[in-house]
């Protein structure tokens, strides 16, 4: 059952003693429309650390990168949404991250050409986001649907040193740039 304030479908999986250890961020979306430019989603995750936890974040993740100790790592990486199936998949590998660590945001942020293409746009946009074999939220971005970014989870770190999902749906309407600065604060 959804926790009041929170939107999407939500497991209870956060209250586990010993918290989140390892997720999985899958994104998924059709490709555009025969003779139209592709649309080219991508999974952004931020690292924020105690220092600055509302910061600037430490490092991003995203296409073409990984963190530097190994336990964000996108896995799949689509630009155009063809195939079966989710298209882009990210593992975040929180009981491994450094102790400087203590918030993680993931969002998702379209890339744009010369047209903005928002979420409304671009047909069958869905994100899941699952620890093991249970889905802890998903979404289908309808609301969001005016916005070109949207962050879609945090993952903050009590101080027993456990990991607790958040559901954190909140749309941006800003370049892929822009939202990875922005999307922390």
């Amino acid at each position: 059952m959804p926790h009041p304030g929170r939107r999407g479908k939500e497991s209870p999986v956060s209250t586990l003693s010993k918290g989140i250890e390892k997720v999985e961020v899958a994104l998924k979306w059709d490709p555009s429309p025969m003779g139209t430019p592709d649309h080219d989603l991508d999974i952004v995750a931020a690292t924020y650390t105690a220092d600055a936890p509302h910061g600037d974040p430490a490092y991003l993740v995203h296409f073409d990168s990984r963190s530097p100790d190994g336990t964000i790592n996108l896995n799949r990486d689509s630009r155009t949404g063809q195939g079966f199936g989710w298209d882009e998949i990210m593992t975040l590998e929180l009981d491994r991250l450094s102790e400087t660590y203590v918030r993680v945001l993931v969002g998702v942020a379209i890339q744009q050409g010369d047209d903005r293409i928002a979420f409304g746009e671009i047909a069958n946009a869905a994100v899941r986001i699952r620890q093991g074999y249970t889905d802890l939220t998903s979404h289908d971005f309808a609301e969001v649907a005016q916005s070109t970014a949207a962050t879609v989870a945090e993952f903050t770190r009590d101080e027993a040193g456990n990991w607790h999902f958040h559901a954190a749906l909140r749309g941006f309407d800003a370049e892929p740039a822009d939202f990875s600065r922005l999307m922390g604060r």
